[in-house]
């Protein structure tokens, strides 16, 4: 289910994997004791798409800190774990995201000079001081302000994890108590309008409820945009957490009817929302979008043989050797056994393929590497053994759930019947489950479904869709 602006990280484009010989001017002594706070921007180029990064450095006492944004995906507010300037080699490491750059500054030229990495794409990126201007490509469906409702920033916290949230609510203007739905991101770090590829459904979903009566809070996940703590280290449960602290921020409001408060979850969202319902006695309803029925261990299968973007002769035994790193990745020996164990599967499972598609040997390795850290990542070890299932059976709120017919992330049919099969074991009684005709992972109206047309289609937000999640609560508050 992932959502980052790259296909997942498990499946790269073998085709487009290139790497790059760059010759570093050596002459940058003059640059040692430079302060680099500021942006820094440059521009790359994947296949014949042209990519923006800026990087917003910030120096405190002797410690650097960075945030990223891609304005050519209208993504903001990534956080990299560390930053660090030394010798004139500027490294930004987002292992917590899944990114990497290091450069070399080039003192005749004025800039970093260096390689953007992220799974197994490596981009040469060169960045220069300053900001970039980047025309507006607001997609049809987003709202222009003003709004014809009430909007408020807002922060709330975690005590738990120590942390802040922050977000966006947004309430009718009318006086009164309003019910209150709380949007949950998929997988990845994502902002309150979960932007991906340059669309915010998010935000699409808030405006079209809030004009129907219906009050939305939205919020940055846990280091991302304005939201403090770390998004690489947090689970699947970590996140429910978050959300039960987002349902105790509504209660302290005096406009918020307390008895319609909802839950909205896409993607991971939709796995997250039953475990945060099933630990809050204030939650009073529940949507569900291309949520899964499925253990992540089954799903995980499933989207290593449909998102794979590159041939195997045997799919019965690359099926069971994806099982097996599955198994090593969730067994109760240390880390280190794991990793060793995993590293030498890797090596025997997944380097004869590449290496018989011509794939590079540094690029072979790099995408192992890729593969082992996202593989020991907590986040991973918890998905692999959590099963939705367990929790959508203990609910006995009222449940809508919708998938696409084309989607290519979760497919509906079986994942729907996961849903419906755990309801019905559970005795929930007031439930509608329904997969809508040729809509993607993203609700987008779409021709294949396929991650590479997300981008390409104008609408953000099939308003089908949009009518049917509405209807349903109007009736349900």
């Amino acid at each position: 289910m992932p959502n980052n602006f790259w296909p997942t990280k498990k499946q790269p484009k073998m085709k487009t994997i290139v790497t790059f010989a760059i010759a570093f001017i050596l002459s940058i002594v003059s640059v040692y004791s430079q302060d680099i706070s500021g942006d820094w921007s440059g521009t790359t180029k994947r296949g014949d798409k042209e990519i923006t990064f800026v990087f917003n450095i910030e120096q405190e006492n002797s410690k650097y800190s960075s945030t990223m944004n891609v304005p050519t995906f209208r993504i903001s507010g990534i956080k990299p774990s560390t930053t660090s300037f030394t010798n004139g080699t500027l490294i930004i490491d987002g292992s917590n995201v899944g990114m990497n750059y290091e450069g070399v500054f080039n003192n005749e030229a004025q800039q970093f000079e260096g390689i953007y990495k992220e799974g197994g794409v490596e981009l040469v990126l060169n960045l220069k001081k300053g900001a970039v201007k980047i025309e507006d490509a607001r997609r049809p469906q987003e709202p222009v302000k003003p709004y014809p409702y009430y909007e408020e920033d807002v922060v709330f916290k975690n005590v738990e994890a120590k942390i802040e949230l922050a977000g966006t609510l947004t309430l009718p203007n009318d006086n009164g108590k309003f019910p209150v739905v709380i949007l949950i991101s998929g997988s990845g770090p994502q902002d309150r309008d979960e932007s991906f590829m340059g669309h915010k459904p998010f935000l699409i979903v808030s405006d079209y409820l809030t004009r129907q009566g219906i009050g939305v809070l939205r919020f940055d996940d846990r280091g991302h945009g304005e939201s403090t703590g770390d998004f690489g280290n947090a689970t699947t449960a970590d996140f429910s957490k978050d959300v039960l602290s987002a349902i105790a921020y509504l209660k302290t409001r005096n406009d918020v009817d307390l008895k319609n408060i909802g839950l909205f979850g896409h993607s991971e969202g939709g796995i997250i929302a039953p475990l945060a319902a099933n630990n809050s006695k204030d939650v009073a309803f529940m949507v569900l979008l291309a949520s899964t029925g499925i253990s992540g261990t089954e799903l995980s299968v499933m989207q290593s043989k449909s998102l794979r973007q590159f041939p195997v002769k045997d799919e019965e035994a690359y099926e069971k050797n994806t099982r097996k790193a599955i198994a090593i990745v969730t067994s109760n020996k240390s880390e280190l056994e794991i990793k060793k164990e995993l590293t030498t599967h890797y090596n025997e499972f997944l380097r004869p393929i590449l290496t018989s598609l011509n794939v590079p040997e540094k690029n072979i390795n790099s995408f192992i590497d890729s593969q082992l850290k996202t593989s020991l990542k907590p986040w991973a070890r918890y998905f692999l053994q959590y099963n939705p299932a367990d929790e959508i059976e203990k609910l006995q709120i009222p449940v809508l759930s919708l998938n696409g017919s084309k989607d290519t992330q979760v497919n509906a049919k079986i994942n729907q019947e996961g849903i419906r099969n755990a309801l019905i074991k559970g005795g929930n009684e007031d439930y509608k489950i329904l997969e809508l005709e040729n809509l993607n992972h993203f609700f987008q109206e779409c021709d294949t479904g396929k991650m590479d047309e997300y981008r390409k289609i104008e609408q953000s937000f099939s308003p089908t869709a949009l009518k049917e999640i509405s209807n349903w609560i109007l009736k349900k508050i």
